[in-house]
């Protein structure tokens, strides 16, 4: 990779105040992003944000964009249709802005898969991958199909084959076409339709995936810009891709001079966008909660400068953040939380790992009664011990 002569350095305080100042909008007035926009922008800001448990979804967006409530995510997802329910980073599911759409399906299909997870009876041939990737764009055009629709439509149009069950599944086997669900929906097949009852529908978002070059490109310079300064092994953390492929693109970007070397803190080289190297002089201040698999707390590195100390133990598991709802203090984990719902009351415990002053006991406050007005329902705090698992 290209070094520079004089090389900017950046603290891990100053980095992180960066991060937050680019999701979060300071100052803004409560209604002042209740648009389309205000949404989606929040959700392009942070680079996704983990659908999973949908809920969790709606609260990382509406606590980016002021006023925002979740009948406002839902209506940008379901109605509007400026963002799309479908897998993303880490072949997780994820609400991404829809003219984002080109860029990730370019990008996500360029990541390297490695070896199949599957027993050798259970694995398909690169040939009925393409074709079961090719009959689930087909089923899904002008249709939104149940996973059990799809399924029909698929074998109908690929052969008993991919019907066969060999699996592994909660309650059963499922069919062998389903392990390229997610590849269909990197590859633009597939997203998420509204549910149907209580059953998820898949349809064919009709995108036209951007070039590989060009997009994983413009995601590199997207993270570094949300997450920067970062290096290669940051970013393969948070696509789940190999090591050497994230490196190679990272030299690519930098014998092209679109990102730049910097000094981050005793960590050695990371990387911004070439000529983004203005930072905030102050450390970032305040009190936050972020739900279950919060980009932020995914996404930014080093892990155990955002987890310092007792929050490496408690806020993860195993060293993988998104289990526990967290609670930031002056932008690093400093507790978690959980919430209980019952009708429009929500009880939200918070866990602090260390006793909080009065000033952020009401910066507290106020951000339980921010996420009440997000969820729609009456919230009460409650600060004391969170006795739930992760992911509870």
């Amino acid at each position: 990779m290209t070094t520079r002569t004089h090389k900017t350095a950046v603290s891990w305080s100053r980095a992180n105040a960066r991060r937050l100042d680019r999701q979060f909008p300071a100052g803004s007035a409560p209604s002042a992003r209740r648009t389309a926009h205000g949404v989606t922008g929040a959700v392009a800001a942070m680079l996704g944000a983990h659908a999973q448990v949908l809920s969790a979804a709606e609260l990382s967006v509406g606590l980016r964009s002021p006023g925002t409530t979740r009948t406002d995510v839902r209506t940008a997802l379901w109605t509007d249709r400026t963002l799309v329910k479908t897998f993303g980073p880490r072949g997780t599911v994820h609400l991404l802005p829809a003219e984002d759409l080109p860029m990730w399906t370019g990008a996500l299909s360029a990541v390297p898969t490695g070896s199949s997870p599957f027993s050798k009876d259970a694995r398909m041939t690169p040939a009925q991958v393409e074709v079961v990737v090719a009959a689930v764009a087909d089923a899904l055009e002008d249709a939104e199909l149940t996973i059990d629709e799809l399924s029909d439509e698929v074998i109908g149009r690929t052969g008993p084959w991919a019907g066969d069950p060999v699996m592994p599944a909660f309650q059963g086997m499922w069919p062998r076409w389903r392990q390229v669900l997610h590849l269909a929906g990197h590859r633009g097949a597939l997203s998420y339709a509204p549910n149907r009852g209580r059953k998820a529908t898949y349809t064919n978002p009709g995108t036209v995936p951007m070039p590989e070059r060009e997009a994983t490109a413009a995601l590199v310079r997207r993270y570094l810009l949300a997450y920067g300064p970062a290096t290669p092994a940051h970013f393969a953390r948070w696509l789940a891709a190999p090591r050497g492929w994230a490196g190679r693109l990272f030299g690519e970007q930098a014998g092209a001079g679109e990102i730049e070397e910097v000094a981050f803190e005793d960590r050695g080289a990371a990387w911004v966008v070439a000529g983004d190297t203005r930072f905030p002089a102050e450390a970032p201040r305040g009190v936050r909660l972020l739900p279950y698999f919060d980009a932020f707390t995914i996404a930014s590195q080093p892990r155990e400068r955002l987890f310092p100390g007792a929050a490496y133990e408690r806020a993860l598991a195993g060293g993988q953040a998104g289990n526990f709802p967290v609670l930031l203090v002056d932008g690093e984990v400093a507790g978690v939380w959980h919430q209980r719902r019952s009708g429009r009351r929500i009880t939200v415990t918070v866990e602090p790992l260390s006793p909080l002053d009065a000033g952020r006991t009401r910066a507290l406050g106020e951000q339980v009664e921010r996420l009440g007005e997000v969820m729609e329902g009456t919230p009460e705090l409650v600060v004391g011990k969170v006795t739930v698992g992760g992911h509870a």
